[in-house]
């Protein structure tokens, strides 16, 4: 074919054999997903089931699933611009990418249970590593327009498009990191903190003590008295916006006239604080609110409206906008009031509760950059399902692009681009595949950067794997019946069998391994030892308290709640 284009004749052939991508560089976050054995977790523990021979497989579903999210698709119609592509299937293992329709019905092939089963506990492992240190999380809604008739799409709370029917989408963030703990797809009406709170407490339930959150953050729709005597019960701290009821109001009134208001920072943006107790109508017990303020120094113009009467000077034409010109002895105030039964300092607050503005910007990087404004279907457990997908490819890709650029976040709509995109063409000869890849991205030369601190990392951390495994389970201190030859069996329980941790350090890995090492010697059943661990005991190595003769089972949580011994209690 020849083509005349402004630059002059094109002479241009088509080339169907050919193995091309592009997204070639699909091959460094494949060797993130290999080495942290994530990828590989979350297919095993699917349970989907087909018994056709002609059926596809697990992994091709999938991986289909997986290609479309990480492309920045939201529709299954979507997934036909990928299907040509030769490559990206065999990076991952796949047969083929299976067509939009047998996705849809392999999706509806799992129950809502089932489905919750397995998604749930991948999400929370994919979010491990960044619990072991001080963390806050936050809870929001956000609201997803829908076009058609599908389950749960009801005429509610709707921002953005009024009167359009809505899912509510719960959602439970690690605070600033931008890491999702789950998602929870509700219909359009139960878009309240009353329905958000049981997913909250199931989330909170699943961590261990030392892994529970700093606070629990939120606005002024979770600050009632139902979700916070909840936290309280649980003895979890929290941090919420009270909405301006007129005992907040009479609150205020009173704060403003005090002379012990907190001195602005350099870093406090202006605001100032006091604090005090307040119990209102329907609370149970009094509690330590935060009153925050900053002066509004912009000239200010104010307007209300108002009703004509024969004595006014306004027109009589019903509601009019009145305008008021505030003079020179007005001060005008930015206000909120917070409630919280933590012990931080009071000078913290207004910048604790200023950080939770960012889940908005996850909001929108989900809703716009990833799949949680689409991948919408008839039934709203395939909806839950996409939710929960896409968070979890989401989080993914936040600790590629963290390892990649550390210190910075990176939004899908510039790492997507710079990470994921390139023109690959593979070549086959002598057993060995070959990809040729040409960045087609202005920053080249950065990317070669940023791709080899992954994969630095990444042999960083299998190096550091080799070298501390024997000597955990072969070292003089070890019990005799793991010796060295034990080395890869303490390995795939700790790093790679039934679940999978990232670490983000050796000193992180060192830890994990030494914690796998207690429980796997006093308290993991062996099937050689009769169901016995190799050092029996009374006391497992975590479990100090132990007292005999109790009648209950009570769990001793593992890695954070990971593995499970189990004891008697009282």
């Amino acid at each position: 074919m020849v083509v005349d284009t402004p630059g002059g004749r094109i002479h241009v052939q088509w080339d169907h054999e050919a193995s091309a991508t592009p997204n070639a560089q699909l091959t460094f976050f494949a060797e993130f997903l290999a080495a942290t054995g994530v990828y590989e977790t979350w297919v095993n523990s699917c349970p989907l089931s087909y018994t056709s021979p002609n059926a596809p497989t697990k992994k091709d579903v999938l991986g289909t699933w997986l290609l479309g999210i990480l492309a920045g698709h939201n529709r299954y119609a979507h997934i036909t611009a990928l299907r040509s592509d030769a490559v990206s299937p065999e990076i991952l293992g796949m047969n083929k990418i299976i067509s939009e329709d047998a996705l849809r019905r392999a999706l509806a092939r799992l129950s809502a249970q089932q489905s919750q089963g397995w998604l749930m506990p991948q999400l929370m492992a994919s979010v491990q590593a960044a619990l072991s240190t001080d963390w806050i999380l936050d809870i929001d809604t956000t609201i997803k327009p829908l076009y058609g008739k599908q389950a749960g799409a009801q005429v509610s709370y709707n921002p953005h498009k009024p009167g359009r029917p809505s899912h509510a989408l719960h959602t439970y963030w690690v605070a600033n990191l931008r890491l999702v703990l789950d998602v929870v797809v509700s219909p359009g009406k139960e878009h309240s903190a009353g329905k958000a709170r049981p997913g909250l407490m199931h989330v909170l339930g699943q961590l261990g003590p030392e892994q529970r959150p700093k606070l629990v953050r939120g606005d002024c729709g979770f600050g009632n008295e139902p979700f916070i005597a909840e936290l309280q019960q649980a003895n979890q701290p929290y941090l919420f916006k009270l909405k301006q009821t007129p005992g907040v109001k009479k609150l205020l009134s009173r704060q403003f006239t005090r002379d012990d208001w907190s001195t602005p920072g350099p870093a406090d943006q202006g605001w100032s604080a006091v604090e005090d107790t307040l119990k209102l109508s329907g609370w149970t017990q009094a509690r330590r609110v935060i009153v925050l303020r900053r002066a509004l120094k912009a000239d200010l113009a104010l307007s209300r409206k108002a009703r004509g009467t024969p004595q006014s000077d306004l027109p009589q034409l019903g509601e009019q906008i009145e305008l008021l010109m505030p003079d020179k002895d007005v001060q005008a105030w930015e206000y909120a009031v917070l409630v919280t039964n933590s012990a931080y300092p009071l000078a913290t607050f207004g910048q604790l509760y200023r950080d939770r503005a960012d889940c908005e910007n996850g909001f929108d990087e989900l809703k716009n950059q990833w799949g949680w404004g689409g991948f919408t279907t008839q039934d709203i457990e395939r909806c839950q399902s996409s939710a929960r997908a896409v968070a979890l490819v989401y989080n993914w890709w936040s600790w590629y692009c963290r390892a990649a650029k550390p210190g910075v976040r990176m939004e899908a709509i510039t790492s997507r681009a710079l990470l994921l995109a390139g023109v690959g063409r593979a070549v086959k000869h002598a057993g060995q595949t070959t990809l040729y890849l040409t960045p087609m991205h202005a920053a080249k030369d950065k990317l070669v950067s940023l791709i080899a601190n992954v994969h630095a990392a990444l042999s960083h951390v299998k190096a550091a794997a080799e070298q501390l495994l024997p000597r955990l389970c072969g070292g003089q201190n070890h019990p005799p019946f793991a010796p060295l030859e034990h080395a890869k069996s303490v390995g795939n329980g700790c790093l790679t069998a039934g679940f999978r941790i990232i670490p983000i350090s050796v000193q992180h890995m060192n830890r994990l391994l030494k914690q796998y090492q207690g429980f796997y010697n006093t308290a993991r059943p062996h099937r050689t030892l009769d169901g016995e661990s190799p050092i029996q005991q009374k006391t497992a190595a975590n479990d100090s308290t132990f007292v005999p003769g109790m009648l209950r089972a009570e769990a001793i949580p593992w890695l954070g709640g990971l593995h499970h011994s189990y004891r008697r209690a009282a």
